[in-house]
């Protein structure tokens, strides 16, 4: 099983781009499909090259540094198939960031988080967030379906200061007594042990509490934000140890509705001096 989450940890560093940052973003998001196809499934390293920059800036833990250190994984990637599949479920752009949300099953199903950043059309940095994709929920949902559609563009500015001050407020600073400014009756939840609404999140921060698991944030490190979606990084504890945070919200009416997560505990060593942040 290790070696198969090793194995999924490795690929998802393929999903890398042409993407030029001043193109349309649908046009972007059509080709982040193209990129996980072409570079990941199709093993094509001569994209890969034409389209990394050579001094990569890699967070993932347990690869090297650098579009080399990328590169080596391309045959490795070959040789899982034909049991190998991705599924990009939503993908954000803001600025130079883009955020893909996937599905990916690699004799297991997982859920990952890709963050990029691009510098003249070539992906020069990322991180992501890898997590089993449990069979069962405490919602009943799963941890990628419901809505994928972008709307309220206009509202991305707005969106993205809700989401940011509701980190900041309450899994930051903890001011619970303003959880009701930030969600109200509505709120779908897909981490796999939370229930929905207040209710549920109020029971899983119960059960916390009670067995003494530690669980804090400590630091939001990006921000993406596209109309009516958006996704934080942030850095805290869990249970004692340091994780990564990839949460990702969908806003409605000024509300906080939705919520998708991926946690990812941080280790003590790493392929490369970046971190995971």
């Amino acid at each position: 099983m290790k070696q198969f989450l090793n194995a999924v940890t490795v690929l998802s560093l393929l999903a890398v781009s042409a993407f030029s940052t001043n193109v349309h973003a649908d046009e972007l998001k059509e080709s982040a499909v193209s990129i996980l196809e072409q570079g990941l499934i199709g093993g094509d390293k001569a994209f890969i090259e034409k389209n990394v920059a050579e001094e990569y800036i890699q967070h993932n833990p347990i690869a090297p540094d650098g579009r080399a250190g990328l590169l080596g994984f391309v045959d490795y990637a070959q040789t899982l198939k034909p049991n190998l599949s991705i599924k990009p479920v939503r993908i954000l752009r803001d600025g130079n960031l883009v955020a893909i949300h996937s599905e990916y099953d690699i004799s297991g199903k997982k859920v990952i988080f890709d963050l990029f950043r691009f510098e003249d059309g070539k992906a020069v940095e990322h991180w992501d967030g890898i997590q089993d994709k449990p069979e069962k929920t405490v919602s009943g949902r799963t941890m990628t379906d419901g809505p994928t559609d972008i709307v309220d563009l206009e509202k991305t500015d707005e969106n993205r200061k809700l989401v940011s001050d509701f980190v900041t407020d309450i899994l930051i600073n903890a001011k619970v007594d303003k959880l009701t400014q930030y969600i109200g009756k509505t709120y779908y939840q897909h981490n796999p042990n939370i229930g929905d609404g207040l209710e549920g999140l109020g029971s899983f921060l119960g059960y916390l509490k009670e067995n003494n698991i530690s669980f804090s944030y400590k630091k939001i490190h990006n921000i993406v934000a596209e109309g009516n979606f958006v996704m934080t990084q942030s850095e805290g504890d869990f249970d004692g140890k340091t994780n990564a945070f990839y949460d990702l919200f969908r806003v409605e009416n000024g509300k906080i509705v939705e919520h998708w997560d991926v946690i990812q505990e941080v280790p003590a060593e790493m392929a490369h001096k970046n971190g995971m942040f």
